[in-house]
Protein backbone atom coordinates (compact mmCIF):
# COMPACT_ATOMS: atom_id res chain seq x y z
CA UNK A 1 0.00 0.00 0.00
CA UNK A 2 1.23 3.49 -1.14
CA UNK A 3 0.34 5.90 2.02
CA UNK A 4 0.40 8.77 -0.70
CA UNK A 5 -2.21 7.41 -2.77
CA UNK A 6 -4.24 6.92 0.19
CA UNK A 7 -3.97 10.41 1.43
CA UNK A 8 -4.33 11.23 -1.99
CA UNK A 9 -7.77 9.84 -2.50
CA UNK A 10 -8.81 11.08 0.53
CA UNK A 11 -8.01 14.64 0.44
CA UNK A 12 -9.85 14.47 -2.95
CA UNK A 13 -13.09 13.52 -1.60
CA UNK A 14 -14.46 16.97 -0.67
CA UNK A 15 -14.24 17.76 -4.41
CA UNK A 16 -14.93 14.86 -5.91
CA UNK A 17 -18.02 14.21 -3.99
CA UNK A 18 -18.97 17.93 -2.97
CA UNK A 19 -21.11 18.83 0.04
CA UNK A 20 -21.80 19.95 2.99
CA UNK A 21 -19.36 18.02 5.18
CA UNK A 22 -18.12 14.42 5.75
CA UNK A 23 -15.42 11.96 7.13
CA UNK A 24 -14.04 9.18 6.26
CA UNK A 25 -11.68 6.51 7.51
CA UNK A 26 -8.91 2.88 5.79
CA UNK A 27 -8.33 0.67 8.25
CA UNK A 28 -6.13 -2.20 7.21
CA UNK A 29 -4.01 -5.20 9.38
CA UNK A 30 -5.55 -3.99 12.40
CA UNK A 31 -4.19 0.28 11.99
CA UNK A 32 -5.97 3.19 11.45
CA UNK A 33 -4.02 3.99 7.80
CA UNK A 34 -6.39 6.91 6.93
CA UNK A 35 -8.82 9.26 8.62
CA UNK A 36 -10.29 12.78 7.46
CA UNK A 37 -12.83 14.64 8.09
CA UNK A 38 -13.70 18.13 6.29
CA UNK A 39 -16.68 20.52 5.98
CA UNK A 40 -19.27 21.28 8.08
CA UNK A 41 -21.59 18.90 10.59
CA UNK A 42 -24.31 22.32 10.62
CA UNK A 43 -23.47 24.65 8.04
CA UNK A 44 -25.93 27.49 9.56
CA UNK A 45 -24.41 26.78 12.93
CA UNK A 46 -20.92 26.84 11.25
CA UNK A 47 -19.97 23.18 13.58
CA UNK A 48 -16.94 21.75 12.13
CA UNK A 49 -17.82 17.95 10.92
CA UNK A 50 -14.97 15.90 12.62
CA UNK A 51 -14.27 12.14 13.38
CA UNK A 52 -16.15 13.30 16.65
CA UNK A 53 -19.02 14.08 14.41
CA UNK A 54 -22.58 11.78 15.82
CA UNK A 55 -24.21 10.87 12.64
CA UNK A 56 -26.73 9.09 11.04
CA UNK A 57 -25.59 5.32 10.38
CA UNK A 58 -29.17 4.44 8.79
CA UNK A 59 -28.89 0.61 7.40
CA UNK A 60 -25.74 -0.10 8.80
CA UNK A 61 -27.78 -0.52 11.86
CA UNK A 62 -29.35 -3.84 10.82
CA UNK A 63 -25.52 -5.54 10.88
CA UNK A 64 -25.80 -4.21 15.03
CA UNK A 65 -29.08 -5.67 15.06
CA UNK A 66 -28.38 -9.07 13.50
CA UNK A 67 -25.29 -8.97 16.33
CA UNK A 68 -27.50 -9.29 19.19
CA UNK A 69 -29.91 -11.38 17.58
CA UNK A 70 -26.67 -13.75 17.42
CA UNK A 71 -26.69 -13.77 21.10
CA UNK A 72 -30.45 -15.51 21.29
CA UNK A 73 -29.89 -19.24 20.91
CA UNK A 74 -34.11 -20.17 21.65
CA UNK A 75 -35.22 -18.55 17.54
CA UNK A 76 -38.14 -20.45 18.17
CA UNK A 77 -39.75 -18.64 20.88
CA UNK A 78 -38.52 -14.97 18.88
CA UNK A 79 -40.72 -16.83 15.59
CA UNK A 80 -43.35 -16.89 17.81
CA UNK A 81 -43.68 -13.69 19.07
CA UNK A 82 -42.80 -12.07 14.93
CA UNK A 83 -46.28 -14.44 14.36
CA UNK A 84 -47.75 -12.40 16.81
CA UNK A 85 -47.05 -8.86 15.06
CA UNK A 86 -48.99 -10.49 12.09
CA UNK A 87 -52.43 -11.28 13.17
CA UNK A 88 -54.16 -11.13 9.66
CA UNK A 89 -51.80 -12.98 7.80
CA UNK A 90 -53.38 -16.04 5.93
CA UNK A 91 -50.37 -18.19 5.21
CA UNK A 92 -47.43 -19.77 7.20
CA UNK A 93 -45.29 -16.35 8.87
CA UNK A 94 -42.20 -15.48 8.25
CA UNK A 95 -39.05 -17.24 10.76
CA UNK A 96 -36.82 -14.54 12.30
CA UNK A 97 -34.44 -15.60 10.42
CA UNK A 98 -35.83 -14.98 7.37
CA UNK A 99 -36.18 -11.56 8.60
CA UNK A 100 -32.58 -11.55 9.00
CA UNK A 101 -31.70 -12.83 5.60
CA UNK A 102 -34.75 -10.33 3.88
CA UNK A 103 -36.04 -13.65 2.96
CA UNK A 104 -39.37 -12.90 5.07
CA UNK A 105 -41.31 -12.38 2.07
CA UNK A 106 -43.11 -9.21 3.46
CA UNK A 107 -43.81 -5.70 1.56
CA UNK A 108 -41.81 -2.90 3.02
CA UNK A 109 -43.48 -0.84 5.12
CA UNK A 110 -42.70 2.40 4.14
CA UNK A 111 -43.38 1.71 0.05
CA UNK A 112 -47.07 0.43 1.91
CA UNK A 113 -47.20 2.94 3.52
CA UNK A 114 -47.63 5.19 0.12
CA UNK A 115 -50.47 3.40 -0.58
CA UNK A 116 -52.07 3.71 2.11
CA UNK A 117 -51.74 8.17 1.38
CA UNK A 118 -49.11 8.75 3.79
CA UNK A 119 -48.06 12.35 3.20
CA UNK A 120 -44.02 12.30 1.77
CA UNK A 121 -42.82 14.16 4.82
CA UNK A 122 -45.47 12.76 7.89
CA UNK A 123 -44.71 10.80 11.01
CA UNK A 124 -44.09 7.50 10.69
CA UNK A 125 -43.57 6.25 14.01
CA UNK A 126 -44.00 2.81 16.38
CA UNK A 127 -48.16 3.01 15.94
CA UNK A 128 -48.14 3.91 12.22
CA UNK A 129 -45.51 1.00 12.02
CA UNK A 130 -47.79 -1.44 13.55
CA UNK A 131 -50.53 -0.66 12.28
CA UNK A 132 -48.98 -1.33 8.63
CA UNK A 133 -47.24 -4.26 9.82
CA UNK A 134 -50.39 -5.91 11.27
CA UNK A 135 -52.50 -5.59 8.56
CA UNK A 136 -50.72 -7.90 6.61
CA UNK A 137 -52.44 -10.87 4.89
CA UNK A 138 -50.57 -11.94 2.60
CA UNK A 139 -46.98 -11.88 1.32
CA UNK A 140 -45.64 -11.18 -2.34
CA UNK A 141 -43.38 -14.63 -2.07
CA UNK A 142 -43.14 -17.80 0.40
CA UNK A 143 -40.29 -16.85 3.11
CA UNK A 144 -36.83 -17.99 1.95
CA UNK A 145 -37.29 -18.58 -1.44
CA UNK A 146 -36.30 -14.69 -3.02
CA UNK A 147 -34.79 -12.11 -1.60
CA UNK A 148 -36.59 -8.35 -1.29
CA UNK A 149 -34.90 -5.81 0.52
CA UNK A 150 -37.86 -4.76 3.41
CA UNK A 151 -36.95 -2.46 6.51
CA UNK A 152 -39.27 -3.57 8.78
CA UNK A 153 -37.70 -6.92 8.85
CA UNK A 154 -35.02 -5.55 11.11
CA UNK A 155 -38.08 -3.48 12.53
CA UNK A 156 -39.60 -6.40 14.03
CA UNK A 157 -36.49 -8.06 15.22
CA UNK A 158 -35.57 -5.48 17.71
CA UNK A 159 -39.21 -5.50 18.58
CA UNK A 160 -38.94 -8.82 19.35
CA UNK A 161 -35.59 -8.71 21.08
CA UNK A 162 -37.20 -6.26 23.17
CA UNK A 163 -40.21 -8.34 24.44
CA UNK A 164 -38.39 -10.75 24.73
CA UNK A 165 -35.01 -9.92 26.61
CA UNK A 166 -37.57 -7.38 28.79
CA UNK A 167 -35.01 -4.70 27.98
CA UNK A 168 -35.21 -1.56 25.54
CA UNK A 169 -33.32 -2.40 21.97
CA UNK A 170 -30.98 1.11 23.08
CA UNK A 171 -29.66 -0.70 26.15
CA UNK A 172 -29.22 -3.85 24.28
CA UNK A 173 -27.31 -2.07 22.00
CA UNK A 174 -25.55 0.04 24.44
CA UNK A 175 -24.50 -2.59 26.83
CA UNK A 176 -23.92 -5.85 24.22
CA UNK A 177 -22.22 -3.87 21.70
CA UNK A 178 -21.35 -0.55 22.45
CA UNK A 179 -19.67 -0.99 25.72
CA UNK A 180 -17.63 -4.25 24.68
CA UNK A 181 -16.36 -2.55 21.39
CA UNK A 182 -15.28 0.98 22.82
CA UNK A 183 -18.56 2.64 20.51
CA UNK A 184 -17.79 5.45 22.78
CA UNK A 185 -20.50 7.60 21.63
CA UNK A 186 -23.01 5.28 19.75
CA UNK A 187 -26.43 5.61 20.84
CA UNK A 188 -29.62 4.56 19.55
CA UNK A 189 -30.65 7.72 17.06
CA UNK A 190 -34.58 6.77 16.79
CA UNK A 191 -35.85 10.37 16.07
CA UNK A 192 -34.92 11.37 12.85
CA UNK A 193 -35.80 14.79 13.28
CA UNK A 194 -32.80 16.00 14.66
CA UNK A 195 -29.38 14.95 16.27
CA UNK A 196 -27.91 15.70 20.10
CA UNK A 197 -24.96 17.54 18.65
CA UNK A 198 -26.59 19.72 16.14
CA UNK A 199 -25.33 17.57 13.32
CA UNK A 200 -27.63 18.32 9.92
CA UNK A 201 -28.12 16.42 6.75
CA UNK A 202 -28.50 18.42 3.85
CA UNK A 203 -30.26 17.96 0.62
CA UNK A 204 -29.56 19.47 -2.98
CA UNK A 205 -26.58 19.33 -5.56
CA UNK A 206 -23.61 22.13 -6.11
CA UNK A 207 -26.08 23.07 -9.40
CA UNK A 208 -29.01 23.66 -7.21
CA UNK A 209 -27.77 24.68 -3.40
CA UNK A 210 -28.09 22.88 -0.43
CA UNK A 211 -31.29 22.89 2.06
CA UNK A 212 -31.77 20.84 5.65
CA UNK A 213 -33.44 17.59 5.07
CA UNK A 214 -36.57 17.52 6.51
CA UNK A 215 -37.45 13.97 8.44
CA UNK A 216 -39.65 12.88 10.70
CA UNK A 217 -39.28 8.97 10.61
CA UNK A 218 -39.27 6.94 14.21
CA UNK A 219 -35.56 4.16 13.73
CA UNK A 220 -35.05 1.14 15.68
CA UNK A 221 -33.68 -1.97 14.60
CA UNK A 222 -33.87 -0.95 11.10
CA UNK A 223 -31.83 2.10 10.64
CA UNK A 224 -31.68 3.78 14.33
CA UNK A 225 -27.80 3.94 14.95
CA UNK A 226 -26.06 6.88 15.65
CA UNK A 227 -22.16 6.78 15.49
CA UNK A 228 -19.25 8.97 15.15
CA UNK A 229 -16.45 8.07 13.03
CA UNK A 230 -14.24 7.18 16.03
CA UNK A 231 -17.19 5.22 16.59
CA UNK A 232 -17.20 3.34 13.61
CA UNK A 233 -13.29 2.90 13.37
CA UNK A 234 -13.83 0.96 17.05
CA UNK A 235 -15.98 -1.34 15.18
CA UNK A 236 -14.05 -2.11 12.23
CA UNK A 237 -11.01 -2.71 14.83
CA UNK A 238 -12.90 -5.06 16.87
CA UNK A 239 -13.75 -6.98 13.86
CA UNK A 240 -10.37 -7.28 12.78
CA UNK A 241 -9.10 -7.97 16.19
CA UNK A 242 -11.62 -11.54 16.36
CA UNK A 243 -10.89 -12.57 12.32
CA UNK A 244 -9.13 -15.66 13.68
CA UNK A 245 -12.16 -16.56 16.10
CA UNK A 246 -14.28 -18.90 14.17
CA UNK A 247 -16.96 -17.59 16.75
CA UNK A 248 -15.79 -14.16 16.58
CA UNK A 249 -18.81 -12.37 15.93
CA UNK A 250 -18.57 -10.75 12.56
CA UNK A 251 -17.30 -14.23 11.09
CA UNK A 252 -20.60 -15.38 12.32
CA UNK A 253 -22.65 -12.89 10.67
CA UNK A 254 -20.45 -12.90 7.50
CA UNK A 255 -21.19 -16.37 7.03
CA UNK A 256 -22.57 -18.28 4.34
CA UNK A 257 -26.22 -18.23 3.90
CA UNK A 258 -28.53 -19.54 1.05
CA UNK A 259 -32.14 -19.71 0.15
CA UNK A 260 -34.27 -22.30 1.35
CA UNK A 261 -33.52 -24.35 -2.37
CA UNK A 262 -29.38 -24.70 -0.96
CA UNK A 263 -28.72 -21.68 -3.48
CA UNK A 264 -26.19 -19.26 -1.73
CA UNK A 265 -27.68 -15.86 -0.88
CA UNK A 266 -26.29 -12.80 -1.17
CA UNK A 267 -27.57 -10.97 2.09
CA UNK A 268 -27.61 -11.96 5.29
CA UNK A 269 -27.59 -11.26 8.86
CA UNK A 270 -27.65 -7.67 7.64
CA UNK A 271 -25.04 -7.49 5.36
CA UNK A 272 -24.92 -7.96 2.19
CA UNK A 273 -21.94 -10.54 0.25
CA UNK A 274 -20.26 -9.70 -2.70
CA UNK A 275 -17.06 -9.02 -4.63
CA UNK A 276 -14.69 -5.96 -5.04
CA UNK A 277 -11.54 -6.25 -7.55
CA UNK A 278 -12.10 -9.58 -7.29
CA UNK A 279 -11.84 -10.14 -3.13
CA UNK A 280 -15.00 -11.64 -1.39
CA UNK A 281 -16.37 -8.38 0.05
CA UNK A 282 -19.45 -7.65 3.03
CA UNK A 283 -20.53 -4.18 3.82
CA UNK A 284 -23.60 -2.40 3.81
CA UNK A 285 -24.64 1.23 3.07
CA UNK A 286 -27.56 3.38 4.80
CA UNK A 287 -29.13 6.18 4.00
CA UNK A 288 -31.85 9.07 4.59
CA UNK A 289 -32.98 11.90 2.81
CA UNK A 290 -29.82 14.32 3.96
CA UNK A 291 -27.31 10.84 4.89
CA UNK A 292 -25.46 8.83 2.97
CA UNK A 293 -23.33 6.12 4.59
CA UNK A 294 -21.42 3.70 3.62
CA UNK A 295 -18.65 0.49 4.93
CA UNK A 296 -17.23 -2.30 3.67
CA UNK A 297 -14.91 -5.50 4.34
CA UNK A 298 -12.45 -7.03 2.69
CA UNK A 299 -11.42 -9.97 5.19
CA UNK A 300 -8.37 -11.54 3.54
CA UNK A 301 -6.85 -8.09 2.75
CA UNK A 302 -7.52 -7.13 6.45
CA UNK A 303 -9.30 -3.76 4.98
CA UNK A 304 -11.94 -1.71 5.98
CA UNK A 305 -13.43 1.58 4.90
CA UNK A 306 -16.07 4.03 6.28
CA UNK A 307 -17.49 7.16 4.76
CA UNK A 308 -20.39 9.50 5.90
CA UNK A 309 -21.74 12.20 4.22
CA UNK A 310 -24.15 14.62 5.53
CA UNK A 311 -25.74 14.85 1.60
CA UNK A 312 -26.44 12.98 -1.16
CA UNK A 313 -23.75 11.96 -2.81
CA UNK A 314 -22.66 8.33 -3.57
CA UNK A 315 -20.92 7.21 -0.69
CA UNK A 316 -20.84 3.59 -1.75
CA UNK A 317 -18.86 4.69 -4.71
CA UNK A 318 -16.14 6.89 -2.31
CA UNK A 319 -15.96 3.55 -0.17
CA UNK A 320 -14.69 1.42 -3.52
CA UNK A 321 -12.35 4.66 -4.52
CA UNK A 322 -10.54 4.39 -0.83
CA UNK A 323 -10.23 0.58 -1.00
CA UNK A 324 -8.79 0.79 -4.80
CA UNK A 325 -6.32 3.26 -3.13
CA UNK A 326 -4.85 1.27 -0.20
CA UNK A 327 -4.75 -1.49 -2.27
CA UNK A 328 -2.91 -0.16 -4.96
CA UNK A 329 -5.07 -0.85 -7.33
CA UNK A 330 -5.43 1.47 -10.66
CA UNK A 331 -8.51 2.43 -12.05
CA UNK A 332 -9.32 0.30 -15.07
CA UNK A 333 -11.29 2.12 -18.01
CA UNK A 334 -13.40 -0.29 -20.09
CA UNK A 335 -14.59 -0.49 -23.36
CA UNK A 336 -18.36 0.83 -23.49
CA UNK A 337 -20.72 -1.05 -25.87
CA UNK A 338 -23.97 0.25 -26.10
CA UNK A 339 -25.55 -3.42 -26.21
CA UNK A 340 -28.13 -5.10 -28.62
CA UNK A 341 -30.91 -2.64 -29.36
CA UNK A 342 -33.08 -5.05 -30.11
CA UNK A 343 -33.54 -5.72 -26.74
CA UNK A 344 -34.86 -1.70 -25.91
CA UNK A 345 -38.20 -1.33 -24.42
CA UNK A 346 -41.10 -2.30 -22.22
CA UNK A 347 -42.07 -5.54 -20.56
CA UNK A 348 -43.97 -7.04 -18.29
CA UNK A 349 -42.44 -9.40 -15.14
CA UNK A 350 -46.48 -11.54 -15.22
CA UNK A 351 -45.49 -13.22 -11.94
CA UNK A 352 -45.23 -10.22 -10.17
CA UNK A 353 -46.64 -7.80 -12.26
CA UNK A 354 -43.86 -5.46 -12.33
CA UNK A 355 -42.83 -3.54 -15.60
CA UNK A 356 -39.41 -3.47 -16.69
CA UNK A 357 -37.89 -1.04 -19.12
CA UNK A 358 -34.54 -1.17 -20.64
CA UNK A 359 -33.27 2.14 -22.43
CA UNK A 360 -29.76 3.37 -23.28
CA UNK A 361 -28.35 4.66 -20.45
CA UNK A 362 -27.72 8.27 -19.42
CA UNK A 363 -24.15 8.44 -21.39
CA UNK A 364 -25.73 6.06 -24.19
CA UNK A 365 -23.02 3.52 -23.88
CA UNK A 366 -24.44 1.20 -21.46
CA UNK A 367 -27.87 0.33 -20.76
CA UNK A 368 -30.41 1.31 -17.91
CA UNK A 369 -32.68 -1.34 -16.40
CA UNK A 370 -36.01 0.12 -14.96
CA UNK A 371 -37.17 -2.48 -12.80
CA UNK A 372 -36.00 -1.96 -9.22
CA UNK A 373 -34.90 1.39 -7.50
CA UNK A 374 -33.26 3.08 -8.40
CA UNK A 375 -32.29 2.14 -12.13
CA UNK A 376 -29.77 -0.35 -13.00
CA UNK A 377 -27.48 0.31 -15.04
CA UNK A 378 -25.96 -3.34 -16.84
CA UNK A 379 -22.51 -3.69 -17.75
CA UNK A 380 -21.23 -4.50 -21.40
CA UNK A 381 -23.78 -6.50 -23.25
CA UNK A 382 -21.88 -9.61 -25.49
CA UNK A 383 -23.02 -11.98 -27.84
CA UNK A 384 -25.13 -13.69 -24.67
CA UNK A 385 -26.06 -10.92 -23.02
CA UNK A 386 -26.30 -7.59 -21.03
CA UNK A 387 -24.82 -7.83 -16.76
CA UNK A 388 -22.91 -9.63 -15.11
CA UNK A 389 -22.79 -10.57 -11.53
CA UNK A 390 -26.09 -8.88 -10.53
CA UNK A 391 -28.77 -8.50 -12.99
CA UNK A 392 -28.47 -10.16 -16.21
CA UNK A 393 -30.36 -10.07 -19.84
CA UNK A 394 -30.43 -12.15 -22.00
CA UNK A 395 -32.16 -13.13 -25.19
CA UNK A 396 -33.94 -16.69 -25.76
CA UNK A 397 -36.48 -18.70 -27.97
CA UNK A 398 -38.87 -17.17 -25.50
CA UNK A 399 -38.14 -13.80 -25.51
CA UNK A 400 -36.23 -11.61 -23.06
CA UNK A 401 -34.80 -13.34 -19.87
CA UNK A 402 -34.07 -11.52 -16.96
CA UNK A 403 -32.11 -13.15 -14.30
CA UNK A 404 -31.50 -11.81 -10.38
CA UNK A 405 -29.12 -14.63 -8.96
CA UNK A 406 -29.10 -11.71 -5.67
CA UNK A 407 -32.97 -12.54 -5.54
CA UNK A 408 -32.89 -16.15 -6.48
CA UNK A 409 -35.31 -15.41 -9.76
CA UNK A 410 -35.02 -16.16 -13.10
CA UNK A 411 -37.62 -14.16 -14.98
CA UNK A 412 -39.47 -14.34 -18.50
CA UNK A 413 -40.10 -10.75 -19.67
CA UNK A 414 -43.17 -10.11 -22.08
CA UNK A 415 -43.17 -7.45 -24.09
CA UNK A 416 -45.69 -4.50 -23.61
CA UNK A 417 -47.52 -4.07 -26.85
CA UNK A 418 -47.08 -0.82 -27.76
CA UNK A 419 -50.54 0.40 -28.23
CA UNK A 420 -52.73 2.71 -26.70
CA UNK A 421 -54.80 1.84 -23.89
CA UNK A 422 -58.73 2.67 -23.61
CA UNK A 423 -59.93 5.63 -22.42
CA UNK A 424 -61.66 4.24 -19.78
CA UNK A 425 -59.62 3.61 -16.73
CA UNK A 426 -59.99 6.74 -14.57
CA UNK A 427 -62.75 5.88 -11.85
CA UNK A 428 -61.81 4.40 -7.99
CA UNK A 429 -60.54 1.20 -7.46
CA UNK A 430 -60.46 -0.46 -3.83
CA UNK A 431 -57.42 -2.63 -2.23
CA UNK A 432 -59.20 -4.92 0.12
CA UNK A 433 -55.80 -6.55 1.61
CA UNK A 434 -54.91 -2.66 2.77
CA UNK A 435 -58.08 -1.54 2.73
CA UNK A 436 -56.74 1.48 0.30
CA UNK A 437 -58.30 3.33 -2.50
CA UNK A 438 -56.72 4.31 -5.78
CA UNK A 439 -58.07 7.18 -7.49
CA UNK A 440 -57.78 8.01 -10.98
CA UNK A 441 -59.07 11.31 -12.86
CA UNK A 442 -58.72 12.97 -16.20
CA UNK A 443 -58.07 10.73 -19.88
CA UNK A 444 -55.33 9.21 -21.52
CA UNK A 445 -53.96 12.69 -22.28
CA UNK A 446 -53.89 13.85 -18.99
CA UNK A 447 -54.53 11.13 -16.55
CA UNK A 448 -53.43 11.58 -12.70
CA UNK A 449 -54.09 9.13 -9.77
CA UNK A 450 -52.93 9.06 -6.23
CA UNK A 451 -53.41 6.55 -2.99
CA UNK A 452 -55.52 7.14 -0.12
CA UNK A 453 -56.15 5.34 3.20
CA UNK A 454 -55.84 4.84 6.89
CA UNK A 455 -52.98 7.48 6.41
CA UNK A 456 -54.16 10.15 4.63
CA UNK A 457 -54.38 11.27 1.08
CA UNK A 458 -51.29 11.00 -1.28
CA UNK A 459 -50.92 13.23 -3.54
CA UNK A 460 -52.34 14.06 -7.10
CA UNK A 461 -49.00 12.04 -9.75
CA UNK A 462 -49.09 12.56 -13.43
CA UNK A 463 -49.62 9.10 -14.76
CA UNK A 464 -47.31 7.69 -17.41
CA UNK A 465 -47.91 5.37 -20.53
CA UNK A 466 -45.69 2.28 -21.21
CA UNK A 467 -48.13 0.34 -23.31
CA UNK A 468 -51.42 -1.18 -23.89
CA UNK A 469 -53.36 -1.06 -20.30
CA UNK A 470 -49.51 -0.86 -18.81
CA UNK A 471 -48.56 2.79 -16.68
CA UNK A 472 -46.68 4.09 -14.32
CA UNK A 473 -47.04 6.73 -11.15
CA UNK A 474 -44.13 8.16 -9.85
CA UNK A 475 -43.08 7.99 -6.21
CA UNK A 476 -40.11 9.29 -5.91
CA UNK A 477 -40.18 10.92 -2.86
CA UNK A 478 -41.25 8.50 0.09
CA UNK A 479 -40.87 8.42 3.76
CA UNK A 480 -37.61 6.87 3.63
CA UNK A 481 -34.56 7.98 1.46
CA UNK A 482 -35.08 5.36 -1.11
CA UNK A 483 -38.79 5.79 -2.64
CA UNK A 484 -40.42 2.93 -4.54
CA UNK A 485 -39.50 4.90 -7.25
CA UNK A 486 -42.31 3.86 -9.89
CA UNK A 487 -45.85 1.89 -9.02
CA UNK A 488 -46.38 -0.53 -11.87
CA UNK A 489 -50.19 -0.23 -13.05
CA UNK A 490 -51.05 -3.08 -14.92
CA UNK A 491 -54.87 -3.41 -15.72
CA UNK A 492 -56.71 -6.71 -15.91
CA UNK A 493 -60.12 -7.19 -18.10
CA UNK A 494 -62.28 -9.75 -18.46
CA UNK A 495 -62.86 -11.73 -21.02
CA UNK A 496 -65.24 -9.49 -22.97
CA UNK A 497 -62.24 -6.59 -22.27
CA UNK A 498 -64.42 -4.94 -19.33
CA UNK A 499 -61.97 -3.20 -16.89
CA UNK A 500 -61.86 -5.38 -13.36
CA UNK A 501 -59.17 -3.90 -11.60
CA UNK A 502 -55.66 -3.38 -11.91
CA UNK A 503 -52.12 -5.04 -10.12
CA UNK A 504 -50.03 -2.25 -8.34
CA UNK A 505 -46.47 -2.59 -7.26
CA UNK A 506 -43.11 -1.90 -7.29
CA UNK A 507 -39.89 -3.71 -6.33
CA UNK A 508 -40.48 -3.12 -2.23
CA UNK A 509 -44.27 -4.01 -2.45
CA UNK A 510 -45.20 -6.10 -5.16
CA UNK A 511 -48.50 -8.00 -6.69
CA UNK A 512 -51.40 -5.97 -4.79
CA UNK A 513 -54.84 -6.16 -6.60
CA UNK A 514 -57.26 -3.22 -6.41
CA UNK A 515 -60.78 -4.13 -8.08
CA UNK A 516 -62.72 -1.65 -9.55
CA UNK A 517 -65.22 -0.29 -7.82
CA UNK A 518 -68.80 0.55 -9.54
CA UNK A 519 -70.13 3.40 -11.04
Amino acid sequence: MTLSSLDHALAALPSAYPGPGGAAAVIKNGEVVGRHSWGFANAETRQPFTPQTLFRMCSITKQFTCALLDEFSDKAKLDAIIASYLPNLREPPPEIMDLAHNQSGLRDYWAVAMLHGAPTESAFGPIEAHRVISGTRSLHFRPGTAYSYVNQNFFLISEALEAFSGRSFAELLRTQIFEHYGMNTAFLAADTRAMPDGTQGYEGSEATGYRAAVNHIFWTGDAGLGASLDDMVAWELAIDAQRDNPQGFYNRLSAPVTFRDGTPARYGHGLQRGTLFGRAMTGHGGALRGWRSHRLHLAEERLSVVVMFNHMSEAHSAAAHLAAAALDIAPVSQEENPGNRAVLGHYLDKETGLSASVTPSASGTKLSLRYAYPPETLDLWTQNGAGREATRLSLSDEGLLMERPQENRSVALTCIPDRPGQDDIAGQYHCAELDSVLSLEGTNNALYGAFSGMLGLGRMERLQPLGEDVWLIPCLRALDHSPPGYWTLAFVRNEHRKLTGVRVGCWLARDLFYRRSPE
